[in-house]
């Protein structure tokens, strides 16, 4: 057979594939540091809830896990469950890192970015969006009603009001108060796990065994004006495989966009990693290429669609909702220790 150039090119990208694949199965398969006994959790003793479950980031996820339980107890379709579960949070303006009353950028506007993905691998985002309370569910329309995957700034909002969608002022009194007083020192340093609240992340395993996920946020507060985090990300903040299960990521997008955390979490459990370990490997990533770690915080969710779950940070302090059996309770969450 001629070996012309477009076998030739074939060829050697098949070729690369099969060794990086072995290579990072290969690299799964062995430990990469020493753990203190009993920090570790190990495959075999991997948590594992009945189907349905959900489980989403920080303290306000209780609430949200609620709405989303209220669609899988009675069998419906896990990225209902995802978009009306977060859109609690967006709605509340106590939640000040998420929708309306988000803190601000550092020129006073509320900029909102989210993700949603199925088990189909379909996938809708929006980023720098101004104006919409909801912009989880502006996301499912791009993924239902658009060919595209993300939509951004002035052209999200554009589409948004297409859609239906009104125009909102998302800056609230508390949040302008707070950004007023920030203006008198004009100083940007991120502060972990401040009032327990970040990005709000989601996901969920239905009766049916389908898997979704979603994410939202208002992005760090008082960042530079168009900044973009990792939540909007797809593979950064969320990744969603039904074959395999989800992640999903809070904290400091920037550290979770340079790894593309969600997406690794999940490969990592397509190799045979349990939820727990794909989380911990995750964080030791992050770790590896930025070993002074006192100023940042991420804390990554994952979930198979066998029902095991894992979470892990890099600071104490994080935790998340768990919703499983009649049991809507907050879990821990282990962290790397120094």
């Amino acid at each position: 057979m001629k070996l012309n150039r477009r076998n030739f090119l074939g060829r050697s990208l098949l070729a690369a594939f099969g060794f990086w694949t072995a290579s990072q199965t290969a690299a799964c398969n062995t430990p990469t540091e020493t753990k203190p006994e009993g920090e570790r959790i190990s495959q075999k003793n991997s948590p594992k809830g009945e189907r349905p479950l959900v489980l989403s980031t920080w303290n306000h996820g209780i609430l949200a896990n609620e709405a989303a339980w209220t669609i899988l107890k009675k069998g419906g379709y896990a990225l209902d469950a995802v978009e009306a579960g977060v859109k609690v949070v967006e709605a509340d303006p106590e939640s000040m890192s998420v929708g309306y009353g988000g803190l601000p950028d550092r020129d006073g506007h509320v900029t909102l970015d989210a993700c949603i993905m199925n088990e189909k691998g379909d996938a809708g985002s929006v980023s720098f969006l101004e104006h919409i309370q909801h912009p989880i569910s502006v996301a499912r329309k791009v993924m239902e009603e658009t060919p595209h995957v993300m939509l951004s700034g002035k052209g999200a909002l554009q589409f948004a009001l297409e859609q239906g969608f009104e125009k909102k002022n998302l800056l609230t009194d508390k949040a302008k108060e707070a950004w007023e007083n920030w203006k008198k020192e004009s100083q940007y340093k991120p502060i972990i796990n401040v009032e327990n609240h970040d990005t709000i992340g989601m996901l969920a395993l239905d009766k049916q065994g389908r898997i979704s996920g979603s994410c939202t946020t208002s992005g760090l507060a008082f960042k530079m004006h168009g900044r973009v985090g990792d939540s909007p990300i797809i593979g950064a903040g969320l990744f969603v495989d039904g074959e395999v299960g989800g992640a999903v990521a809070t904290g400091l997008g920037e550290m979770v966009l340079k790894t593309l955390g969600a997406f690794l979490i999940v490969e990592l459990m397509r190799n045979g990693m349990s939820p727990q370990e794909a989380c911990e490997a995750g964080i030791r990533r992050i770790i590896k290429q930025h070993p002074n770690r006192k100023d940042f915080q991420v804390g990554y969710l994952a979930l198979n669609t066998q029902g095991e779950y894992g979470a892990y940070a890099v600071q104490k302090g994080f935790n998340f909702a768990l919703y499983e059996g009649e049991e809507n309770r907050m879990v821990d969450v282990e962290y790397q220790q120094k």
